[in-house]
């Protein structure tokens, strides 16, 4: 279970509430509205009061790296740090290889793009392999920060299948995306950000934090 409790984030009012394993909560609004800060929040990458737990852990027990290999934020503007694409994922255990061929080939990439410069792939590519990379070691929480925003649709299509089998495997997932239908198709909850008011922030909270 994560469970946030009372977390102020920017200028919205305390935000409080769980998700289940295997549960998706999307976090809807307008742009400025707070859906990354939020985010980021969770994942402990920024100074936010407040209360978040992951099965009665609370982040601030753990150190961010240990806390963050658990929950895990997915940019949607991922940063690659090496020239060739290869060099982001860990290769040369046998499990590892194997997970990473079978996520690749989930969304639709062929294992020759790990040979090229980043620089040379589409921005399809590096988004599907930026979200393969931080899946890799199986975190428990998945923070999506609209995840199918740069793809076109078959590749959205195939993401949101992965996502479902994460949700299957018991994870973790809260989703920001301004895509409706992928929400009503992945989304057990929805949590709903204002751009301005504490009215709708509160409402967020509160009444309508949906199921």
């Amino acid at each position: 279970m994560l469970k946030v409790e009372k977390l102020k984030v920017g200028g919205l009012p305390p935000l409080s509430f769980e998700v289940a394993r295997g549960e998706c909560l999307a976090v809807e609004g307008p742009s400025g509205s707070g859906k990354t800060r939020l985010l980021r929040a969770i994942a402990d990458l920024d100074e936010a009061p407040g209360y978040v737990s992951l099965d009665g852990a609370e982040r601030r027990e753990l150190p961010g790296p240990a806390w963050r290999k658990l929950v895990r934020y997915l940019s949607a503007e991922p940063g690659w740090w090496a020239a060739m694409a290869g060099d982001h994922f860990a290769r040369g255990n046998e499990e590892a290889n194997a997970r990473l061929l079978r996520l690749m080939t989930s969304l639709g990439l062929e294992p020759a793009l790990l040979d090229r410069p980043v620089s040379e792939l589409s921005t399809g590519q590096r988004t599907r392999l930026a979200l393969i990379r931080g899946l890799m070691d199986e975190p428990r929480v998945i923070l999506l920060d609209e995840p199918t925003g740069a793809l076109d649709r078959e590749a959205a299509a195939l993401v949101a299948e992965l996502i479902r089998f994460q949700l299957l495997a018991e994870r973790i997932v809260v989703l920001v995306s301004h895509n409706p239908a992928e929400i009503e198709r992945l989304a057990h909850q929805r949590l709903l950000l204002g751009a301005t008011g504490a009215r709708d922030a509160m409402e967020a909270a509160g009444r309508e934090l949906q199921r």
